[in-house]
């Protein structure tokens, strides 16, 4: 790749996946559609890279000479916006906030601090890397101080409830969840703190049997035991195979081999 200074980088049709899309999930992604013909590009462009290279790594700036580049004009339409420069923040693979025009340098300042993650979301990316070293402890704290900080904290109320959930303390977790639903990871976890509550299912027949399987987490044997039970319970099994594939996620390779098995038994 072609780069004018650290953090600044000339993207092409090749290399926007790469760098905007990929990139933006390690860190914050701001894309400068420009063009030689474009006297107000000219202005914003330097502000840009002055303000790239003053933050130091906290983003990466992106050029896209949109002329040269069928990808700049792509997202020109899917951000709606009709003239260039257009200046396009991405996060974690989408686009998440943009202006029109050529800038000063102290509003363009204000659109970064917009994006960039919070005192509390960088404490709670920490302690999800610790989280996933193994120190569930270590976690815990670090989990905490990120609510502490930010109360509202997606990230860090869903690191916290996982952290309860691998210790055993679902019900902690509960209340941390429950306002982060319909969210996927949110629903993942509620589905495991539901799936703990099958452990002490006191109910009869091939299903209650199947959800305790569940709750002990002998995956297959219980996601068996739910196919066997679509015959006598239908809409209940379906559902309790619903919950073990959120509870597994997608990167399970149960959950394909099963959805199949559901399908078929469905349909």
């Amino acid at each position: 790749m072609d780069t004018t200074m650290e953090h600044v980088v000339e993207v092409t049709d090749e290399t926007f996946e790469q760098i905007v899309i990929e990139g933006s999930k390690e860190r914050p992604v701001v894309v400068d559609l420009w063009a030689a013909w474009c006297g107000p590009c000219r202005v914003i462009g330097p502000i840009l890279e002055k303000v790239a290279g003053e933050r130091d790594g906290a983003f990466t700036l992106a050029k896209i000479d949109v002329d040269a580049n069928g990808v700049g004009n792509a997202l020109l339409q899917a951000v709606r916006s009709q003239g260039i420069p257009t200046v396009v923040a991405f996060r974690d693979g989408q686009p998440v906030s943009m202006f029109i025009g050529a800038y000063p340098e102290d509003e363009v300042n204000r659109f970064v601090d917009s994006i960039l993650p919070s005192e509390a979301e960088l404490v709670a990316e920490e302690a999800e890397a610790v989280a996933e070293a193994g120190d569930l402890a270590a976690a815990e704290e670090g989990f905490r101080e990120a609510l502490a900080k930010d109360p509202g904290s997606k990230e860090a109320a869903l690191g916290l409830a996982g952290v309860l959930i691998a210790s055993g303390r679902t019900e902690e977790a509960r209340p941390l969840v429950m306002p982060h639903l319909p969210d996927p990871d949110a629903e993942a976890l509620h589905a495991r703190i539901e799936i703990d509550d099958w452990k002490t299912d006191p109910g009869v027949g091939t299903l209650a049997s199947a959800k305790r399987l569940a709750g002990a987490q002998r995956w297959r044997e219980a996601l068996d035991a739910m196919v066997g039970a679509l015959t006598e319970d239908r809409d209940e099994a379906r559902q309790a195979m619903i919950t073990v594939f959120a509870a597994l996620g997608d990167d399970d390779p149960l959950v394909p081999e099963y959805r199949r098995r559901l399908a078929a038994a469905l349909y």
